[in-house]
């Protein structure tokens, strides 16, 4: 199922026109608008899901083995020394379209962008009760 107010869903079903790279009955692949680097696309589920928490376990599976599959395709041919997976949910996690979306960034030396973060300092007595929380 599609959603008619989504522009994801038009992006991925062939409604806009977009720089597509890849295509099957279930994803589109496009070339990002707004690219981190050359190459930077996104892997689109032509169905409607909001976010990794709706996301069928098979979809998921299939988007990681595109995922790979591109990673390998930047390499070859745009002699990427690198590759970010990038999948943000909710607002506060960097979500700016409510449509599942698994960004793949090629990375080069010296490309100036800094996909990372600032890690904390957590005691071993913080990181066992996470731990015993998770199990």
């Amino acid at each position: 199922m599609t959603d008619s107010n989504c522009i994801f869903c038009k992006l991925a079903n062939g409604v806009f026109p977009t720089n597509k790279i890849y295509e099957d009955d279930n994803f589109t692949v496009i070339l990002d608008n707004g690219p981190a680097t050359k190459g930077h696309a996104l892997i689109l589920p032509k169905e409607h899901y909001e976010n990794i928490y709706e996301l069928p376990e098979e979809t998921a599976a299939e988007a990681m083995k595109l995922a790979k599959k591109l990673s390998i395709k930047l390499k070859e041919r745009l002699s990427a020394d690198g590759i970010n997976l990038v999948q943000n949910n909710g607002e506060c996690a960097g979500q700016t379209v409510n449509h599942f979306h698994l960004h793949v960034i090629p990375r080069y030396k010296d490309d100036n962008q800094h996909i990372l973060w600032k890690p904390t300092q957590p005691t071993d007595e913080e990181l066992k009760a996470i731990c015993k929380k998770l199990q």
